[in-house]
């Protein structure tokens, strides 16, 4: 199978963007990449990885990093992206040795699930937050806000998506039970009963559901996350209207084709009792042009969540043109929940009002 360049063009966006990928080195490498043809010299894989190597080679393993998660998007469907996610795999755990953050596998009847962390502690254990990406995003694209969350002594853990990255775990509806396994994993070193969830995307959908069953799940901040409408589009003529890109990534890490996914996710709907049980605080960004997830989603959590919060930016899914404003404001809302940062929080707020 090869993936539609031009949607690989449109959703590369946003992921550059997160990982600071500056939008002139963006342009030069697109504009050299002619195909998706596995192993082609020219194509997807092969362009971004000869960045990532080059990067690595010069130092520069942030960099390197991101550019092999470019490489590997949105999911390593053959030797080319695999070997991608490998060099990003590596650049990241060389990057992270000379500094606060460690890495931890968590083994289970399930699978195994890496996570990247900081602030743990046994003797002065902190309150908790939790970071997911979504279908196509690595635990190493969002790791390095494990620096900042330390620096405000608070306790961090970057995962994955179940059937992401290096996790192993089975993507289907119980997967929600990744969070209650993680907080159960670091009870003993971070006040778990104090967790607070940024998950991006689908991890979204997930985290809401965990919060309805795990009372230590104290907010959720999410983003274009999945709750209804998304679901009754996928059963809606096959889902044709989502993007091939989001259809093909969803039935690699369910293990069907394409045109089984309805089945596959009937009943996949967070209900009123879910959203409104838990009474827990909901922040939620919604992109008004979002086109995977539709944004009308934000209205079932006006109908059903008790504590809603929405940012709203005029932008396409994920808001690739707003990154700088909703990773402040996921960190600012995380703040204001916890309370106890007022110094911090004021100077936030102002950051978010330049932005």
């Amino acid at each position: 199978m090869t993936n539609d360049i031009a949607e690989l063009r449109q959703f590369i966006g946003v992921h550059a963007a997160n990982q600071n990928i500056e939008p002139a080195v963006l342009e030069r490498v697109l504009a050299g990449i002619g195909n998706d043809l596995e192993g082609d010299p020219a194509s997807w894989a092969v362009q971004w990885t000869r960045e990532a190597q080059e990067a690595s080679a010069r130092g520069e393993l942030t960099a390197a990093g991101a550019m092999a998660a470019l490489a590997r998007f949105p999911f390593a469907d053959g030797p080319a992206r695999a070997a991608a996610a490998r060099v990003g795999i590596d650049a990241f755990t060389q990057w992270a040795a000379s500094g606060p953050l460690q890495d931890l596998r968590l083994e289970s009847d399930q699978g195994t699930v890496r996570l990247w962390t900081a602030g743990l502690s046994t003797s002065d254990p902190r309150p908790l937050v939790v970071l997911l990406g979504g279908i196509v995003a690595t635990k190493e694209q969002y790791a390095p806000v494990l620096l900042q969350l330390d620096q405000l002594g608070l306790a961090g853990v970057v995962a994955e998506l179940p059937g992401v990255g290096e996790n192993t775990w089975r993507y289907d509806q119980d997967s929600w039970q990744l969070f209650p396994a993680v907080l159960d994993a670091l009870a003993d070193r971070a006040q778990v009963d104090r967790t607070h969830v940024v998950a991006l995307s689908f991890s979204g959908h997930l985290a809401l559901r965990a919060a309805a069953h795990d009372d230590r799940i104290r907010g959720v901040v999410t983003a274009g996350a999945p709750i209804r409408e998304f679901f009754q589009a996928l059963r809606e003529g096959g889902g044709a209207a989502i993007p091939r890109i989001t259809r093909d990534t969803l039935a690699h890490l369910l293990g069907c084709a394409p045109g089984e996914l309805a089945g596959r996710t009937d009943g996949w709907e967070l209900s009123d009792e879910e959203l409104s049980a838990p009474a827990i605080p909901v922040r939620y960004i919604v992109s008004s042009r979002d086109e995977i997830v539709p944004p009308a989603e934000a209205e079932v959590l006006r109908a059903q969540v008790k504590d809603l919060e929405l940012l709203t930016h005029d932008d396409v899914h994920g808001s690739p043109a707003h990154v700088a404003a909703s990773r402040t404001w996921c960190v600012l809302s995380v703040l204001r929940l916890l309370g106890g940062y007022e110094p911090v929080v004021a100077r936030l707020e102002q950051t978010l009002a330049g932005l």
